[in-house]
């Protein structure tokens, strides 16, 4: 018996355990098939923006348009086609315009509820209706039921599922405020490291953090704040796990993700390979609050906000005599990150394949009643 094949089994039954290796199975399956796309777009920003390596206005145009549109449709895709073969991909991929042009931040998790969501449904209305249809209608009645569950729910995730979403961004924003007013500053890391694996980082940072920082870095000259988020340590250790104990289809991929999230900056890189394996958010939770609470001890800050958050805008920002502990910070949350992700992927003596059955998943599909 195949590794994969025990772990599909073992993640049958109620338990919850197989619960959320089932949930961290189809969360890879939606993600994983996509992962070039994600080190695209990396590439493309880590190049590009004003602060990356060839800054380029007209190309820099990209970024935004792949990162709101392009990426959520290609979740709400697949993850339609997972449940309900292509006809699910193609009505998935519809209702997930509705949440991402309903919003202003990138809509990874409403496509996640969305795009399956549609597809489900319209498995249930292909269940009814497909049995009553007269030969020779066939096509007539798949193609006007698919377009109109579409619509339905297009509008749905614009009125309803993406400002849901977005709602829960600023519940995120206003969680790291309190505490950071309250001077439990590693205890950010809580609400900022899960927040960012759902691709609100930006919004905490710029939104939050950014703001605060500005102010104690008038009255101070640094500010620990610009520091929270975006530390690299944490993101390079997962991916440091991955690469030597990682389900074997993502280890090679991960080198590539390692240069352009520590080198290039783009964090969100790595994201991906926490939600294929939702239980590594905890690497990530412990990695971030051991760095906030290194820069603690050895009053670290930076000058401004790193943007993009590489090692080389790092060092750009940190005063001329901050330089041991700012490096300090990001070594520890990058050990502690990569030690306990290390643990939770076991070494790699049981390989955790639920990327691969995932993608094995999303491959078998079944492609519609």
């Amino acid at each position: 018996m195949t590794a994969t094949t025990a772990d599909l089994k073992h993640r049958e039954g109620p338990g919850m355990q197989a619960t959320i290796q089932r949930i961290g199975g189809f969360l890879a399956g939606m993600i994983m098939p996509n992962i070039s796309a994600f080190i695209a777009w990396g590439l493309i920003t880590a190049l590009f923006i004003k602060t990356g390596w060839l800054p380029n206005e007209q190309l820099a145009k990209l970024v935004g348009p792949m990162i709101l549109t392009l990426l959520p449709v290609l979740i709400g895709y697949t993850g339609g086609r997972i449940v309900h073969g292509q006809r699910g991909a193609v009505v998935g991929a519809v209702a997930t315009m509705g949440v991402v042009v309903g919003t202003d931040i990138p809509m990874f998790l409403g496509a996640m509820i969305i795009g399956p969501t549609a597809a489900y449904i319209l498995k249930m209305i292909d269940g009814v209706i497909q049995q009553r249809t007269r030969a020779g209608f066939e096509m007539l009645v798949d193609n006007f039921s698919a377009g109109i569950l579409g619509v339905v729910m297009a509008i749905l995730g614009f009125l309803a599922i993406g400002p849901i979403v977005e709602t829960l961004a600023k519940w995120a924003g206003s969680g790291v405020d309190a505490l950071v007013s309250a001077g439990l500053l590693p205890l950010v890391s809580i609400i900022v490291e899960p927040a960012k694996v759902l691709f609100l980082n930006n919004a905490i940072n710029h939104g939050v953090l950014g703001p605060l920082g500005v102010a104690q870095a008038l009255q101070n000259g640094k500010s620990i704040l610009f520091m929270i988020e975006t530390n690299p340590g944490p993101g390079l250790g997962i991916l440091l796990a991955v690469w030597f104990f990682g389900p074997r289809a993502l280890r090679p991929s991960a080198p590539g993700a390692i240069i352009i999230h520590f080198f290039g900056g783009i964090h969100e890189i790595y994201f991906p390979y926490v939600l294929a394996n939702p239980r590594l958010i905890i690497a990530a939770i412990l990695g971030g609050a051991s760095g906030v609470a290194t820069a603690v001890v050895t009053g670290s800050g930076l000058v401004a906000t790193p943007s993009p958050g590489s090692i080389f805008a790092y060092m750009a920002v940190t005063p001329k005599d901050g330089y041991i502990g700012v490096l300090l910070a990001i070594a520890v949350a990058a050990v502690v990150s990569f030690g306990v992700a290390s643990m939770l992927l076991g070494f790699g003596r049981a390989e955790q394949p639920v990327a691969d059955s995932a993608r094995q998943d999303a491959v078998a599909a079944p492609t519609g009643a």
